[in-house]
Formats: structure tokens, sequence, C-alpha cells
């Protein structure tokens, strides 16, 4: 699946999840080193765990994040919204 970020400095997140389970995430752009960081954490976690540790962090003075647009996609993902 692919969810086009807003208000990041990434552009998209690449993903996979299995049976709830986050199986894959990659970041296309953004800070490669924290977002690669980011990707292994959640790889493994279920999606409802991932969404409540993601959901609402905020970049600087920015309304959202890399982290929060990761749940942001999983939420879509969920609500089947997100293929």
């Amino acid at each position: 699946m692919k969810y086009q970020t807003k208000g990041t400095c990434s552009t998209s997140i690449d993903l996979e999840v299995e049976n709830g389970i986050i199986k894959f995430v990659q970041f296309v752009g953004g800070c490669n080193g924290n977002l690669k960081g980011i990707s292994s954490l959640v790889t493994g976690m279920s999606v409802d765990d991932a969404i409540s540790k993601l959901k609402g962090i905020r970049c600087g003075f920015k309304t959202t994040s890399c982290p929060d647009q990761l749940a942001n996609a999983l939420e879509q993902y969920k609500n089947g919204s997100l293929s």
C-alpha cells in the first residue's frame, strides 16, 4: 500500500500489513536514519499498538509528523480506505 503524507518532509509511506500485523514500512524522503528507526521499531507490531503509540506526535511547530502520518495511514487501512 502507498500512503501520500501531508505536512511532512517525507512524501509517502509504503507499507504492508498482514492479519493486523505490520510487516513492512518504508518512508520516501524525510530524515533517513530516524525514519528507518521508526520502520524497524513498528515492524512486527500490531496496527492498533502502533496507532496508539504514534498518533498525535508533532514535529516542531508542525501539527503532524512522520510517525503521526504513519498512524493516519494505519487508521485508513483499518477503515478500508487504504488498500
